[in-house]
């Protein structure tokens, strides 16, 4: 019996003999020529000036994390971050020392309350937003970016789940300094593991690569590089193993950029039977809550509801080979990775909905109209549909 998976692996017969070839031919399959090569493309794709290719989206969300610090772009360490997201968007300011002020979430598109992100505003005067484009839907960028003109904050933005997802002909992960992009298995592309960080910001880019190799300046640009050396004097003896940030080792290879490379070649293509299959979904569950951003091309990670009997959908779901998972992380003020580390904070309105209540069926290339008819049949049989 056929399995209605939530993720598919875009990863086919022709990958597979790329990088068998890329094996055969190449002596050394760390990074090099192919990762910069892979690094162009991607910005040219997003519609940005630089991108760094990094290990995963979890490394990239604290790479940027770092960056931020190391560059000094922030006016103070308060940082707003929605409260519906993923455990790794978070995290990385928790490790680091930020203070974090969890944003309720919109009822319409799931991202940031722009009515409670300009109380915050208000009482806590922030120096950075981070945004999460949550299952391929944006946030309302333009209220945002009137915010950000008013209270002078730095803007992040987790990309990860939306991929391909345009509005007004821009690609979402273009609005604020940087943004994030996961490669995992079974998102829109992938690189077997693997995430990228992009800016249109020349200093992020340099201290971002400094900052994914230790923190050295090898693969700095060479201007960039020699300014240090200079402001440090530092001599050609030292200078390959002069560190000038705190830095880890995100660097991926050349053997996952190659595959990252033939992926992007699939973007296009992905991002549109995702938008087609998403409003398909609309279609046959009118009956049931659904999320609305408003976009040109809608990449949609995966389809997004809420039902009052949750779990016994998600049993009986199961029993007919459909997988189904609660959205996102739901509320990361109820996980207990918080609880463990934060006085509790004023309850929400809306995130502890999505917490209770969030589902999300299958989306992505391998989904065709049949299999949502039989998904779409099989689900209203039992769900009950909720609302906020």
């Amino acid at each position: 019996m056929k399995i209605y998976k939530l993720a598919h692996n875009t990863i086919d017969d022709k990958d597979h003999d790329i990088l068998i070839n890329f094996l055969k031919k190449r002596k050394y399959l760390n990074q090099s020529k192919v990762t910069k090569l892979f690094e162009q493309k991607f910005s040219n794709f997003l519609g940005v000036k630089n991108s760094v290719f990094v290990n995963s989206g979890s490394s990239a969300n604290l790479l940027m994390a770092q960056t931020l610090l190391e560059g000094n772009y922030l006016k103070n360490k308060v940082a707003i971050l929605p409260a519906v997201s993923w455990s790794t968007t978070v995290s990385p300011y928790l490790q680091l020392g930020y203070k974090i002020i969890l944003c309720d979430c919109d009822k319409e598109n799931l991202g940031i309350s722009i009515t409670h992100l300009e109380q915050i505003c208000k009482k806590y005067n922030p120096g950075l937003l981070v945004l999460v484009n949550v299952l391929g839907h944006g946030n309302d960028s333009d209220r945002i970016l009137h915010l950000k003109r008013k209270y002078n904050f730095q803007i992040m933005e987790d990309n990860c789940e939306s991929l391909g997802s345009s509005s007004n002909s821009k690609k979402l992960g273009t609005l604020g300094l940087a943004s994030s992009h996961s490669f995992y298995f079974g998102h829109h592309v992938s690189t077997i593991e693997g995430g990228m960080v992009s800016t249109n910001d020349k200093r992020f880019y340099n201290i971002s690569l400094g900052i994914r190799a230790h923190g050295w300046a090898r693969d700095m640009q060479k201007a960039f590089r020699k300014k240090l050396e200079k402001k440090y004097k530092v001599n050609e003896f030292e200078a390959l193993y002069t560190f000038y940030y705190s830095g880890f080792n995100f660097r991926s290879t050349d053997l996952n950029a190659t595959l990252g490379i033939q992926q992007l070649k699939k973007i296009n293509r992905i991002s549109k039977i995702r938008h087609k299959n998403f409003y398909y979904y609309k279609e046959k569950l009118s009956d049931y809550w659904w999320q609305n951003s408003r976009l040109d091309l809608l990449s949609s990670f995966g389809y997004a509801t809420f039902v009052k009997n949750r779990l016994e959908v998600y049993k009986y779901l199961g029993s007919k080979k459909i997988q189904s998972r609660p959205l996102i992380c739901g509320n990361i003020a109820q996980q207990p990775f918080w609880k463990k580390n934060f006085v509790k904070q004023k309850k929400l309105p809306n995130a502890p909905f999505v917490h209770r209540y969030g589902l999300y069926l299958p989306n992505h290339a391998n989904i065709n109209r049949l299999d949502i008819d039989y998904i779409s049949k099989c689900f209203k049989h039992l769900a009950k549909p909720i609302f906020f």
